[in-house]
């Protein structure tokens, strides 16, 4: 016992009487935690970064691969790849170089009918003008029409008009050459030409709607030529 009461056997420094274990589960005052911490609950060491349960990833962090794009990103479009939004994947379209546009490819329509009607014109004023006639000739010119447009697709893979005016068809897929089947079936609106009395109305009207439908879409394919399983009119 000194001066005063105070007995440091019995309190001595940190407060905790001599001989007594500490409380369970304790520290002893004034003294530091062990090095590294108390493992239950431990925070992330100095740099890490733990995101919680949910939450989207930090602004200029990428997504894994294989997990679903955040809320709010950007879908890749249909026929693109996700991961280059600049490509396209194989068959959806631009296949063979830039889509050809519209204006040229009217221009090489016109050229091909000009070939033509002016043989029909010369025929049918050679034969005369009766009503049975005409429907011969049309039934005929119908036919020459559509050899003359899937005999130059499949052999030279464009007609006379695309290949003064820099054009070329190209079958689905890419491939070089396309099959009969395929150019007569982006061909066959012609064949409209064939209902009496009103066949060339029907068949302008089924023209401008192609007109519409390649200028709606982006890679300038008409609805005759997905009909045909996605042809495509590019530059050659």
């Amino acid at each position: 016992m000194t001066s005063g009461g105070y007995d440091p056997n019995q309190y001595p420094e940190g407060g905790q009487p001599h001989g007594q274990p500490y409380p369970q589960g304790g520290q002893p005052y004034g003294q530091p935690y062990p090095q590294g911490g108390d493992q239950y609950g431990q925070p992330p060491q100095y740099g890490q970064q733990q995101p919680q349960y949910g939450q989207p990833p930090q602004y200029g962090q990428q997504p894994q691969y294989g997990q679903p794009p955040q809320y709010g990103q950007q879908q890749p479009q249909y026929g693109q790849d996700p991961y280059n939004p600049q490509a396209q994947l194989p068959g959806f379209g631009n296949y063979g170089g830039q889509p050809g546009d519209l204006g040229t490819r009217i221009g090489a329509r016109v050229i091909d009918f000009i070939i033509l009607v002016i043989p029909q014109l010369i025929i049918g004023f050679l034969m005369g003008d009766s009503v049975g006639m005409n429907l011969v000739l049309t039934a005929v010119w119908v036919l020459v029409t559509l050899g003359y447009f899937v005999g130059m697709e499949t052999m030279q893979g464009a007609t006379l008009g695309k290949k003064l005016l820099g054009l070329k068809v190209v079958a689905p897929g890419g491939a070089a050459t396309i099959d009969p089947t395929t150019s007569l079936k982006r061909n066959l609106f012609l064949a409209a030409n064939l209902i009496p009395c009103i066949g060339s109305l029907v068949t302008l009207g089924l023209a401008i709607y192609i007109a519409v439908t390649i200028n709606q879409d982006p890679n300038k394919q008409g609805w005759h030529d997905k009909f045909a399983g996605g042809t495509q009119v590019v530059k050659a």
